[in-house]
């Protein structure tokens, strides 16, 4: 996707967010929860001009960061090689930030929303899209899973995200799966920790049966 593109879906996005925000303020309280607890009650609040202007400010700031990314990344590591794929994950991430911002806006106004089950909904398909482009991402410091093992190798960041992109699916999908069938969101933890561990911890024993040795190992002979 070119920066233009995604530039315009940013900008629809900011445009949604901002049009939900017109239209239910009349109906906001002066306070409005802007977080809730694993049992889909709000525990955090905040203002209604912050709970309002925090969804929109949260996706300007990712846009901003999709198109300075790649202008500051070092050498070796560029990221034209998949700017697409780039873009369509950040864009994914601002998608969710809106449809979270509007379920908070509508909740905040009064209305009858499940955040309990929204909330990991979007996670679950955001792990899904993000697991669907991880094996086409290529050695980089902002997106993907960065170790050090990873970043020391590319044919250990490849084997590391096709791993990855079958453990974001699964994970994710069992996200849907428990938040549609009313499951206590506490549950929906635990596909997200294995998420976060498996690859990491993988890395490092991909690395030593690539390289045979650890890296440290090298400097010492």
């Amino acid at each position: 996707m070119k920066p233009a593109r995604t530039l315009i879906v940013s900008i629809v996005f900011l445009a949604i967010a901002v049009g939900v925000a017109v239209w239910l303020w009349p109906q906001m309280p002066a306070r409005m929860p802007v977080h809730w607890g694993i049992d889909g009650q709000p525990n955090g609040y905040a203002s209604r001009f912050w709970a309002v202007a925090m969804w929109p400010l949260l996706i300007v700031g990712l846009a901003a960061l999709t198109a300075a990314l790649p202008r500051i990344s070092p050498k070796r590591f560029e990221m034209e090689s998949f700017a697409g794929i780039y873009a369509v994950l950040m864009l994914a991430i601002q998608g969710v930030m809106l449809v979270l911002g509007i379920a908070a806006m509508l909740a905040g106004a009064g209305h009858a929303v499940p955040m309990a089950t929204i909330a990991p909904l979007a996670v679950g398909v955001l792990l899904m899209v993000l697991g669907n482009y991880m094996g086409k991402l290529r050695r980089n410091f902002f997106i993907g899973i960065r170790t050090p093992w990873t970043l020391a190798s590319e044919a250990v960041w490849e084997r590391t995200h096709r791993l990855a992109g079958w453990t974001y699916v699964l994970a994710g999908a069992a996200i849907v799966v428990m938040a549609l069938a009313g499951a206590m969101a506490g549950w929906t933890l635990a596909p997200v920790i294995v998420v976060l561990l498996i690859p990491h911890v993988c890395s490092y024993f991909i690395y030593r049966r690539l390289e045979g040795r650890h890296p440290s190992e090298g400097d010492a002979r």
